[in-house]
């Protein structure tokens, strides 16, 4: 067996096991599971005992449950329902996105990072995290409750907000914000029609040719996921955009509930990897007094996010029970935060300084705000049985 593939299995063979274990041991101790699949990526990924040597080619395959997961959140959306929740999420997204850009600028400046850094890490931290706030909702109420569709339009607001933000740092300097939104705009706008024409008159009429072999509907269905998700990817928007509209647009089928159960399993292994390689990139054992500052700020993000969402639905009456709920739901930062801190970097725009800050400080929002919801809230992964729902 050639070497590389050898070691691709020994590093799947390994994380696997090393979240088990750790996923053992961390719910005998009443914490949530997901900080388990992040601490074994600092305990045995590059900066720790280097059994994993090379973490972006996991967080490439972890990527996947990402994809997987925005799929699925499309195909239990119908798409006039998706409009009218977007007319409502845009003014509180773009309210409490203004205000964190704001309190992280000033914090930013007050440790001395230099304004670029303090510019990038603002508007990195701002939002909020898809993965985390999906993963730990239960699915009746994401789909089915009002808590739910919100949380879905303030996220894909975010998301929309995220992408035109990494594609300002990537774009040429002739090229302005306004061109870049619009331009991003019509190329969802045009992705949304192929997609809805490719159903109608392609995916629907195999479905219904072939719908008594499951494994035809499984395939046919992850490979509609993963041909939009490439174009996304390929005409400058996203992989997560491409998927979240293919599986709209297979949302007006009568089968879209049970394709969604078939995906689910699938889409868990490839979050492990994800959640991972987001612990296998963290360097929290340096001693790096910015560091040290993320970690700080994580915690001050966390109040500020839930006083700031809370009071947004307030403004937007929304009642106070969810208001409560969602804005805790709501308080972490979000993996678009290191995908932004990264492309920054890679153009040469981010400092090491500004880099750690924001590491460290979104891995200690995902901890601190996935520990508060599990003991709290209603998630799949609670361990007290009143809490547990799925």
């Amino acid at each position: 067996m050639p070497a590389e593939i050898s070691l691709i299995i020994f590093e799947l063979c390994t994380i696997v096991i090393s979240s088990a274990v750790l996923g053992t041991l961390f719910l005998y101790a009443r914490q949530p599971i997901i900080l388990a699949y992040i601490a074994a990526g600092m305990v045995i990924g590059p900066y720790g005992l280097g059994w994993v040597e090379n973490a972006a080619n996991i967080s490439q395959i972890g990527h996947l449950g990402v994809i997987l997961l925005l799929f699925l959140l499309g195909l239990n959306l119908q798409p006039r329902k998706l409009l009218s929740l977007f007319k409502e999420s845009a003014l509180v997204t773009l309210g409490t996105c203004g205000f964190f850009f704001i309190c992280t600028l000033i914090f930013a400046l007050t440790i001395q990072l230099a304004l670029m850094d303090a510019l990038i890490a603002a508007a990195a931290l701002m939002f909020s995290s898809t993965v985390i706030g999906l993963k730990l909702i239960p699915t009746t109420t994401l789909h089915h409750q009002r808590m739910g569709e919100v949380m879905t339009s303030v996220l894909l607001v975010q998301d929309i907000l995220a992408i035109t933000v990494i594609l300002l740092l990537s774009m040429d300097s002739e090229q302005t914000l306004f061109a870049a939104f619009v331009l991003l705009i019509a190329k969802a706008v045009l992705l949304c029609l192929l997609a809805f024409i490719g159903v109608k008159y392609a995916i629907l009429p195999l479905f219904r040719k072939f719908d008594v072999i499951q494994e035809y509907s499984f395939i046919t269905t992850l490979a509609w996921c993963l041909l939009w998700a490439e174009i996304g990817h390929q005409i400058g928007l996203s992989y997560e955009s491409g998927a979240f509209i293919a599986g709209l647009s297979i949302a007006v089928s009568k089968v879209s509930q049970a394709i969604a159960q078939h995906l689910k399993p699938l889409r868990e292994f490839f979050l492990i990897l994800f959640f991972f390689a987001i612990g296998a990139k963290m360097q929290l054992f340096t001693g790096h007094l910015y560091t040290l500052y993320g970690i700080g700020f994580g915690a001050l993000l966390i109040v500020l996010k839930q006083w700031g969402f809370k009071q947004a639905l307030g403004i937007a009456n929304e009642k106070p029970t969810m208001r409560n709920e969602l804005s805790a739901r709501l308080s972490q930062a979000s993996e678009f935060s290191l995908l932004l801190a990264y492309s920054a970097i890679n153009n040469g725009l981010l400092s090491a300084n500004g880099m750690m800050f924001i590491q460290s400080t979104t891995l200690c929002t995902f901890v601190i705000s996935t520990y508060w919801v599990v003991k709290r809230y209603p998630t799949p992964i609670s361990l007290a049985n009143k809490l547990r729902q799925d």
